[in-house]
């Protein structure tokens, strides 16, 4: 056994060999294969970096890695890609945690990959000691180029001594190493363009949300993942198949460190119409002020999408159907919220509102001297929802898209009171209905009626609502590989409608998820504090119908 294979070899953990060869374990993980999976063994890994909150394509990840590590029995870190500091803060750790928390996953313990940054630039000195590294200072587009046309670098054969120099020069942040990288030697005429001598530690004397100015350089992500998932014992790297190329580099970074081999399993990359996944691009919306930030309700984040109305249980139920296919799918927004609703729709509570603007007022000429109140259910099917007060007045407004579909003499259904037939329809200079007169007809059969209204009654204890509708941020389904999304940016991404609420919701929490009734269904974000100030309610798509502020 090589030493370097002991010395980086993590404690307690067994050298791969024939013992292993036929652990495989084919009844987990719901028909998909964790390649030499042993149970009550296996060891996962969940490595956000902290350079933005956790969106659905993360949240996809880390439930996969939860379902494979209870389905084996095993262990799941959390880990913190924290290689980037220009990006990176401890903001952004805190709300991936929050994050984690909200979808419900489990874990065995917290780590860093900054934990490991000593031991990390001890392993590249080794390498380039080994001759198996270099310091390369040509700069970045040049190399790309090269690398693309398979072209070694002028620096490829500097001598150790040289290497080592620049290497120094690149840990002080001189002037000098800033110019500089260090590059893994694994060969440039490969037809996988992964392997052409990979960048493994740049130069960034921006300081590190955790370890401050201790250090002036920092190794790549590709370098780090394949180092410190060896290191810490991890037997299976689940990663989404966009990384398929970079396998080979990621195997190889093992065996030239002598390190154990780390399973990878792939499963597809989430992909939905209309969504940019890429953190930096969804930083751009931040930094912009497209977006409120990064729990915006237009965001594809965890807190962007629940903000909105989404539960985890579709989430989870969402990503249970997708499983750990490596089939490439864009998936429409549609079918999540039309699961969303079902987890929604037979508990919410029901609730009324009407369209400030053009509302109408039906005077029911036979209606009750006094308004009255009954004592009613929030959902007539789910008990759980508790009651609310409605109140019965003379007069009532109704929305004014309703008003201009009754006919004189016909007979319309009041809900959750009974039918009622319009007498008198009264017209401004302009055509528009501005008055209803009509009788109570409760006898009436409300099988009969075209016609199913909501309503209010005309009293000071109506709230004032503002019911917010979102769009996509981009108007293309998918942005094309080369295409900038600057060019497919949706400029009305956001609309506000005034309306007046029954008075029981004043009542509402922020998250309460709820249904006004023929409207749709509404997430309260800001809930009632004074008269003045509007409950606003965030619309729920639901799969199928627009809402209201679409209508």
């Amino acid at each position: 056994m090589a030493a370097a294979e002991v010395a980086h070899r993590p404690a307690g953990h067994e050298v791969k060999g024939k013992g292993r060869a036929n652990r495989h374990v084919g009844d987990h993980g719901k028909g998909v294969d964790l390649k030499n999976a042993v149970v009550g063994k296996v060891r996962l890994r969940f490595a956000p970096e902290p350079s933005g909150y956790l969106h659905l394509g993360h949240a996809k990840a880390g439930l996969l890695n939860q379902q494979r590590a209870q389905e084996f029995k095993g262990k799941l870190i959390v880990r913190f890609d924290d290689t980037n500091p220009a990006k990176e803060s401890n903001d952004f750790v805190v709300n991936i945690l929050k994050d984690i928390e909200t979808l419900g996953i489990k874990y065995d313990e917290v780590t860093y990959t900054s934990d490991y940054f000593p031991k990390l630039m001890k392993m590249a000195e080794e390498l380039i000691i080994q001759g198996k590294a270099y310091v390369d200072d040509t700069p970045r587009e040049q190399m790309q180029k090269e690398r693309m046309d398979g072209i070694e670098s002028r620096c490829r054969n500097n001598s150790t001594e040289e290497n080592v120099k620049l290497w120094k020069e690149m840990s002080a942040g001189s002037e000098r190493g800033l110019q500089c990288c260090l590059r893994g030697k694994l060969g440039m005429q490969h037809r996988n363009k992964s392997l052409r001598d990979p960048v493994y530690y740049r130069c960034n004397p921006i300081p590190h949300h955790r370890v401050g100015s201790s250090y002036k350089i920092y190794p790549t992500y590709d370098f780090a993942c394949p180092v410190v998932d060896a290191l810490e014992g991890v037997t299976h790297a689940l990663r989404s198949s966009e990384y398929h190329d970079r396998n080979a580099q990621y195997h190889r970074i093992q065996e030239d460190m002598g390190l154990e081999k780390v399973e990878i399993h792939e499963f597809s990359r989430l992909n939905l119409v209309y969504t940019l996944l890429s953190k930096r691009k969804l930083a751009w919306f931040v930094k912009n002020r497209r977006v409120e930030g990064w729990d915006d309700p237009r965001f594809p984040t965890v807190q962007g999408v629940v903000r909105r109305g989404l539960t985890i249980e579709a989430l989870k139920e969402f990503v249970d159907e997708q499983g750990a296919s490596k089939n490439l799918n864009l998936m429409e927004w549609d079918k999540l919220w039309t699961v969303n609703k079902k987890k929604i729709d037979h508990v919410c509570p029901r609730h009324t509102a009407v369209i400030e603007g053009g509302r109408v007022m039906l005077t029911l000429t036979d209606g009750p001297e006094k308004p009255f109140v009954r004592i009613i259910p929030r959902h007539k099917m789910s008990e759980g929802a508790g009651q609310k007060a409605t109140t019965y007045a003379r007069q009532i407004w109704i929305d004014s898209v309703d008003a201009k579909s009754i006919s004189i003499d016909e007979e319309i259904t009041l809900m959750d009171w009974g039918n009622a037939i319009v007498k008198e329809i009264v017209k401004d200079e302009n055509d528009c209905i501005v008055q209803l007169t009509g009788v109570l007809h409760l006898e009436g059969s409300v099988r009969t009626t075209k016609l199913k209204l909501t309503w209010l009654p005309e009293t000071s204890e109506l709230v004032n609502l503002s019911l917010v509708e979102f769009d996509y941020l981009i108007t293309k389904k998918k942005v094309d590989e080369g295409e900038d999304f600057l060019d497919v940016l949706n400029e009305n991404t956001k609309k506000e409608i005034a309306a007046l609420g029954d008075s029981n919701m004043r009542n509402l929490q922020r998250g309460d998820v709820l249904q006004l009734e023929r409207k749709g269904y509404f997430r309260c974000d800001v809930p009632f504090v004074r008269p003045s100030n509007p409950i606003v309610l965030f619309a729920i798509p639901d799969g199928r119908q627009r809402t209201v502020l679409k209508s």
